[in-house]
Formats: C-alpha cells, sequence, structure tokens
C-alpha cells in the first residue's frame, strides 16, 4: 500500500464521518421537532435515506435556522435546570433572620444548645 492511498483512504474515512455525524445531527433534529407532521417526518426519513447528502444538504438549508433555534433553546433550558439543580442542592438560600428564627426554634425546643444556637447564628449573619 502506497502512501497515496493511505491518505486517500484517511480523506474518505474523515468525511464519511463528517457526513454520518451531519446525517445524525438532522435526524435528532428531525424527531425533537414538535411543530412538524409526523407525514412530513416520514418524507424527510425517506428522502434522507433514498438521496442521501443531496436530502442532507436540502434539510439543512431548509430548515438550519430553526434547528439553530431549537438547540439554542435544548440549550437555555439545559442551563435553567441546571441553575435550579445547583440551587436546590446548595439550600433554600433563606434570609439570615429566617435562618436565626428557625435555630431559636430549635433552641427552644431542646434540639440544640446555647453554643450550636450561637454557631448558627454567626454563619447566618456571615
Amino acid at each position: 500500500m502506497q502512501l497515496g492511498d493511505v491518505l486517500w483512504s484517511l480523506f474518505v474515512i474523515f468525511f464519511m464521518v463528517m457526513y454520518f455525524m451531519v446525517f445524525f445531527m438532522v435526524i435528532f433534529d428531525l424527531f425533537g421537532d414538535h411543530t412538524l407532521s409526523g407525514g412530513f417526518k416520514a418524507i424527510w426519513v425517506v428522502a434522507l435515506i433514498l438521496f442521501g447528502p443531496f436530502a442532507v444538504l436540502v434539510y439543512l438549508i431548509a430548515r438550519g435556522n430553526s434547528m439553530t433555534e431549537r438547540r439554542k433553546a435544548a440549550m437555555e433550558k439545559s442551563m435553567a435546570d441546571q441553575k435550579a439543580f445547583i440551587q436546590a442542592a446548595a439550600g433554600s438560600g433563606a434570609a439570615p433572620a429566617d435562618q436565626i428564627a428557625s435555630a431559636k426554634a430549635l433552641l427552644d425546643a431542646g434540639t440544640i444548645n446555647q453554643q450550636e444556637f450561637e454557631s448558627l447564628k454567626a454563619k447566618a449573619l456571615a
């Protein structure tokens, strides 16, 4: 096998991988689009199978902007979900007065002692 054959094979493999990445991105976008009816989705799938790269190119030209908007909305939703999870994991974020009042209630109930109350109070005020 000569160097030219190896380079040509790498070139072909590179573009095949690129094509399949874009192809599956189009498929995922197609089935993730809730505004498109099932019939149109079926027509697109048949076109993608029969006409391959040409259909992918037509899809990207015809629906590229809406594809970008759907991906952007999905990313924003993902970021909002992550932010909500982090806030929930970090705690309630209650005001210091509320934290001191709940610590006072624990002290009055005898659940914690005076030293623990002072510690919680200092933490709330910090």
